[in-house]
């Protein structure tokens, strides 16, 4: 029964609050005004009319100077009615201002709080640890998966890659042997002089055989 008795949390009305509501008061009673003049006024007309019609022009004439004062004072409120329609705009405006201001001071209050608890030395020291932190799990992640070598490895690893590379790169060279480098290998003589053709040696031996005939 603890909640019966509770008091209900009080509205904050601040006075701008008060100010704006009051105006629009005002504002909302002229424009009622306006509203039932601007209907007396097309009366007044329409029964001038009448009156006219009828030969009454002194009574005719007293509704349209009655007619013509109320429309004066509605001249009046529409200039009224501007003032007040700017004043509540120039409140609520203020009002919103304000709010972002006291919105500002305690943002900046916020960040003030944050940087008294968070130092330089504390970035830094967070940043150390979450660097170690990783170096540290990279290398269990390399022990676990058996990657980790050691530096006799990788010279071994090394060696055998330059030897890979020499004989890829000796069997892209095309053979050709001298015998220089292979004294087995003889090369023939070149002949000092051209041997004669055979169609001439077989001539005079056609002049031989037509002499003896």
């Amino acid at each position: 029964m603890g909640h019966l008795f509770s008091k209900k949390p009080q509205s904050k009305v601040t006075e701008h609050d008060k100010a704006v509501l009051q105006l629009k008061s005002t504002r909302d009673k002229i424009r009622q005004y306006q509203k039932r003049s601007e209907g007396t006024v097309e009366k007044d007309r329409q029964l001038a009319k009448k009156l006219l019609r009828d030969g009454r022009k002194e009574r005719a004439k007293l509704l349209l100077r009655k007619k013509r004062f109320i429309e004066e004072q509605l001249k009046k409120t529409d200039g009224t009615l501007e003032n007040i329609e700017r004043m509540i705009q120039d409140i609520e405006f203020s009002q919103i201002e304000l709010q972002v201001v006291d919105s500002l001071k305690v943002g900046n209050e916020s960040l003030k709080q944050i940087n008294e608890m968070l130092s330089v030395e504390d970035v830094e020291r967070i940043l150390d640890e979450t660097q170690e932190a990783v170096e540290k799990q990279q290398e269990i992640d390399a022990l676990l998966s058996g990657g980790l070598l050691t530096e006799e490895d990788e010279t071994a690893v090394e060696e055998e890659l330059d030897a890979i590379i020499a004989e890829a790169v000796q069997k892209q060279l095309p053979e050709a042997p001298t015998a220089v480098e292979n004294p087995e290998v003889l090369l023939p003589d070149v002949p000092e002089t051209l041997p004669e053709p055979e169609k001439e040696k077989e001539k005079p031996r056609e002049r031989v055989a037509l002499s003896a005939s």
